[in-house]
């Protein structure tokens, strides 16, 4: 059990946190969200002791272990994978290197020898004998290949060491797991995994996250923080909804009703107060106004962004071809002989867990990079949006906002341009910032309002979701389903595909494609699916034997 009892937090004169009190006991997932701002990473540091509260405190249950999703990529850099997931249990770890360095001496002494007694005896309570092969089973069920177990971590890419860390977080069965945006650069089959692991998971989690089908799997109840309270809502994340929704529209109609109450009685004092014969009564009416109280609907601070993305042309049936396209990055095949026609009705979701592979094929589409073999062809009456995943040289500039997308709008006029950046939630002053020191969020609703500006009938989206919040997620989702164009696209989020897409491609490790006209839940329940990995995993097994 993890308690915070009376938590404030003050950051200067603003009360981030005011009073909060709220249990989380064992077995239980609970969601923690709220709107960018809000503090939910700040309310997890506070929770696993890494900052401290201006009052109140943090109460755990003595004995237990708490354990944290590291956020730092690069701070395990010298140490190999094994020893950094075994470290997520710290004592389990310090009690290793002590008996190794006991074993290596060359004078061992009788103090050494009853000292490694004493380890022995905690190492198997701890059950340290089978801590590489827990340790395995954790790397291999989020993706990370045997062959990397023990090697140095800094020989590792950006997702890797993600998982890496996540594996660490979840080592040695902890009593209490804070995860914050655990799903982060995570491939779908690697969130299907955690999704399966949280669910069997006996003990204490509180998880941040943006993704509204991975709360509503995993989440026993949502821990909602809006103007620093936080209120514990019983359910999954669409339970969560329905009822926050159910209450303010109860509140409103209640108000509405003593509205209505209130108008009456103050019509009858009106009326009747000056008349002898009703006096009485208007005076009883009075006191009847005295006792009626509104109930006090404060706004939520979340802010949705209005997304709607119009083409300026119908497009024809002539979208895109491709055909027997190839690319080698760095030594690797990413792409081996795709090809595939696009139709004019067509939302494709580009899957898999080779990330380079699809951010390969979407920069040959808009012409970025060039095809080792293979051709490209758009139809005449497209036009072509793109989102890229790395955005670092688009906002490598000293423009403002404003500027920067007047630079891409085909009406120079300013009013025109902050209409499209206030859909955006940039409203008056933000116009002025510099699109180098915006926010990872800034920047995505930035390109999203380039798109928008863009009047194009194509749109390609590089996991566009990353850095968003769950209310510009449900816009982006939104806007994407009604758009009247086609779609390429990469996304880690679920129900952003499933309810997005109606047509799944995957691009396979070995850089081949698989294209199903289906939704994305029938195509990964498709039995032909499952063949595939059967048989693709049984000949990468033939090949390294």
């Amino acid at each position: 059990m993890i308690q915070a009892s009376n938590v404030t937090l003050r950051i200067g004169k603003k009360a981030l946190f005011e009073d909060v009190n709220i249990k989380f006991t064992e077995g239980n997932c609970y969601g923690l969200i709220g709107a960018n701002g809000a503090g939910k990473s700040t309310f997890l540091k506070i929770l696993s002791g890494a900052l401290e509260t201006t009052n109140g405190e943090v109460i755990i249950t003595p004995g237990q272990r708490l354990s944290v999703l590291e956020q730092d990529h690069f701070k395990y850099d010298s140490h190999n994978v094994m020893d950094v997931v075994i470290m997520g249990n710290a004592r389990l770890y310090e009690i290793m290197k002590e008996k190794d360095a006991i074993y290596a001496k060359e004078d061992f002494t009788d103090e050494d020898g009853i000292r490694a007694s004493e380890l022995e005896a905690e190492f198997a309570e701890m059950d340290g004998w089978d801590a590489e092969t827990n340790a395995a089973m954790l790397l291999n069920g989020l993706g990370i290949a045997t062959d990397l177990h023990y090697s140095t971590m800094s020989d590792l890419d950006g997702n890797e060491k993600v998982k890496v860390l996540l594996a660490k977080a979840l080592f040695g069965n902890p009593d209490i797991l804070l995860l914050d945006e655990p799903t982060n650069h995570l491939d779908l089959d690697a969130i299907a995994w955690l999704e399966d692991f949280l669910i069997d998971f006996e003990n204490t989690v509180i998880v941040v996250s943006h993704d509204r089908y991975f709360l509503n799997k995993v989440c026993t109840h949502i821990a909602d923080i809006d103007y620093g309270k936080i209120q514990l809502y019983a359910g999954n994340y669409d339970f969560w909804f329905e009822s926050s929704q159910l209450l303010i529209k109860q509140m409103k109609e209640a108000n509405k009703k003593k509205e209505e109450k209130i108008k009456e009685l103050q019509e009858f004092i009106s009326r009747f107060s000056a008349n002898a014969s009703k006096s009485k009564q208007a005076t009883s009416r009075k006191k009847a106004l005295e006792k009626i109280e509104l109930d006090e609907i404060k706004p939520s601070s979340r802010k949705y962004p209005y997304i709607d993305f119009r083409p300026d042309r119908e497009i024809g049936n002539e979208v895109l071809f491709v055909e027997n396209v190839s690319k080698t990055i760095n030594g690797e095949k990413v792409l081996d002989g795709i090809s595939f026609n696009v139709g004019h009705d067509d939302k494709i979701a580009f899957v898999g867990s080779n990330e380079l592979a699809k951010t390969t094929l979407f920069k040959i589409l808009v012409g970025e990079l060039e095809p080792d073999e293979g051709t490209v062809k758009w139809g005449v009456t497209t036009s072509q949006a793109y989102f890229p995943k790395d955005n670092t040289e688009e906002f490598d500039n000293d423009l403002t906002i404003v500027d920067w997308l007047t630079g891409y709008s085909p009406v120079k006029d300013v009013t025109y341009v902050r209409g499209f950046l206030g859909r955006m939630l940039f409203a008056g002053e933000d116009g002025v910032k510099k699109v180098r020191v915006l926010s990872g969020g800034e920047k995505v609703r930035c390109l999203l309002s380039k798109m928008m500006i863009s009047g194009a009938n194509c749109l390609i989206l590089d996991e566009p979701t990353n850095h968003l919040d769950m209310e510009s997620i449900t816009a982006l989702n939104n806007g994407l389903i009604k758009f009247k164009g086609v779609e390429l696209f990469s996304c880690h989020d679920h129900q952003f595909v499933q309810t997005t897409a109606n047509r799944i491609m995957e691009i396979l490790p070995d850089g081949s494609l698989v294209d199903k006209i289906t939704t994305y839940d029938e195509y990964l329940a498709s039995d032909e699916m499952a063949r595939k990995r059967t048989i693709y995993t049984a000949k990468k097994e033939e090949d390294e034997n």
